[in-house]
């Protein structure tokens, strides 16, 4: 396993040097760690300039120019806002929550690649089951909220915390099923060689977006994953109407944050990598182009496909929650897999 890749061969000769190896490690590792905690603050920036236009308001237009700087200043509120809890909670599985919540959500960022410039990609972790991992880390969420709903001594907390859980384990069964038949065609389970998958389709040779052969298993992709972050219309562990805040009713100040920081994050991962795997990552790209630009701009268009969603659908009752997971979408994904993979084998037997 190689902790670092980059697609050119030991630029410079840097990783022959343990120490300027290590350091490169480091270095890419805090840089990531900043670009994921400013990506997920302005993720809140857009989808709050959004919302105030889908509902003609003008949305945040105070603090600094459009509105840019009032993440900054939401931020400091939150750090230092007093931080309290209930009495009767388990002092330890009750900070245990929140911080797994954001570790498992930074966690899948080390195999993800990201396209630099042409011919040019870069990622932490090299392994061959790369979105695997990221579906082990991925599940961690689950026990984060069910901690934290547990933990809090509130039995409105307490029953979003299984409602959680049950959504969660239930639509990881989809998302997972989904994603076969790409595994199926591609023959990998790196992120690296899915995003590059090629074809020869008469005079184009090239990569092609996996979304044109396999077009249910993004639908079910992208309805599995909406659940699997708890969006609308999916939020029931945290409906207000119901269960004042859900979960995390008990947090406030930095842990509150830090659930907040794992929603969003999840948002920009699972967008992240419906760019990889159904859009073909960086690509398009040339030589004079950045690979980054495309690669950034679809997954702010998966995000505001999802700030879309929150906008316009409503929040749908349990009974039909799960009905949707089991009796529609896990079907659907096997009859996927299923055609899918005898397609394959009559065109490659």
């Amino acid at each position: 396993m190689n902790h670092l890749y980059l697609s050119y061969p030991n630029p410079g000769g840097i990783f022959s040097n343990p120490v300027g190896y290590w350091v490169i490690v480091a270095l890419a590792i805090v840089f990531t760690l900043f670009v994921l905690l400013t990506a997920t603050a302005y993720t809140v920036w857009y989808e709050r300039v959004l919302l105030g236009r889908f509902q003609r308001r003008p949305g945040p237009n105070r603090v600094g120019p459009l509105g840019l700087l009032q993440l900054a200043a939401d931020g400091i509120k939150l750090a230092t806002k007093e931080s309290f809890a209930p009495a009767g909670v388990d002092p330890i599985l009750y900070l245990v929550g929140p911080a797994v919540m954001v570790a498992a959500a930074f966690l899948a960022w080390a195999v993800i690649p990201v396209g630099i410039w042409w011919g040019f990609s870069y990622w932490i972790s090299n392994i061959n089951v790369g979105i695997l991992f990221v579906f082990a880390v991925s599940s961690m969420n689950a026990y984060a909220i069910l901690l934290g709903g547990w933990s809090s001594n509130n039995k409105y907390s307490l029953l979003g915390g299984m409602r959680a859980a049950a959504q969660l384990i239930s639509y990881e069964v989809a998302l997972g099923l989904s994603l076969v038949p790409i595994f199926i065609i591609t023959g990998s389970l790196r992120l690296q060689d899915i995003a590059n998958f090629s074809v020869h389709w008469g005079p184009y040779h090239g990569p092609i977006p996996l979304v044109i052969v396999a077009p249910l298993s993004f639908v079910i992709y992208m309805v599995a994953a909406t659940a699997e972050t708890n969006r609308t219309p999916f939020d029931l562990p945290e409906a207000e109407q119901e269960l004042i805040g859900g979960y995390h009713t008990e947090y406030s100040g930095l842990k509150f944050t830090l659930y907040y920081l794992g929603e969003y994050l999840n948002m920009v991962t699972v967008s992240t990598l419906a760019t990889l795997i159904f859009f073909a990552g960086w690509h398009p790209n040339a030589p004079w182009f950045p690979a980054f630009i495309p690669f950034v701009a679809k997954i702010v268009g998966f995000l505001f496909l999802y700030i879309w969603l929150r906008n316009t659908l409503p929040r749908l009752r349990y009974d039909m929650l799960m009905r949707l997971g089991w009796k529609v979408l896990l079907p659907l994904g096997m009859a996927n897999v299923v055609v899918t993979a005898a397609v394959v084998v009559a065109l490659t037997g």
